[in-house]
């Protein structure tokens, strides 16, 4: 019996271990992006998992615990509003840090108001600076 095929939209998120360190979710529909985060994270001694669209990061923050979610706002699916609006209304609580290139002061603001604790312009922000900021808040 073949295998049924896998819709391009619908992949199953992969966990990558590091070494054994803090849980992060990268959710990313820029795949070069979400793959240059996790191999840096990785370097770093995180537990990496990549979703690349809204739904499927929800179901997967929804049954693993994580310390710290990077969030694109734009995907498909799900944006990342959405997705902070269904955790906040399911009581899971993370640290989540916006990754976007909107940078709007009102993006920023409804960011904060649902429980981001940091923002960054994708298109100013270095990788390093990202993972300063992960390792300060963790």
């Amino acid at each position: 019996m073949p295998a049924k095929p896998q819709s391009a939209d619908k992949e199953k998120p992969e966990a990558k271990p590091g070494r054994g360190g803090k849980k992060i979710l990268i959710v990313e529909d820029e795949r070069p992006l979400a793959h240059a985060l996790e191999l840096k994270f990785q370097h770093e001694g995180f537990d990496t998992t990549v979703c690349v669209n809204g739904k499927d990061a929800l179901e997967e923050a929804l049954k693993n615990k994580y310390d710290m979610i990077l969030l694109d706002l734009i995907m498909p699916q799900m944006d990342g509003f959405t997705f902070m609006e269904e955790l906040k209304s399911r009581k899971k609580n993370c640290q989540i840090i916006i990754l976007s290139n909107l940078g709007q002061d009102e993006d920023r603001m409804r960011s904060k108001e649902l429980g981001a604790v940091d923002y960054f312009v994708k298109s100013n922000t270095p990788i390093t600076d990202i993972i300063k900021r992960v390792k300060t808040a963790l």
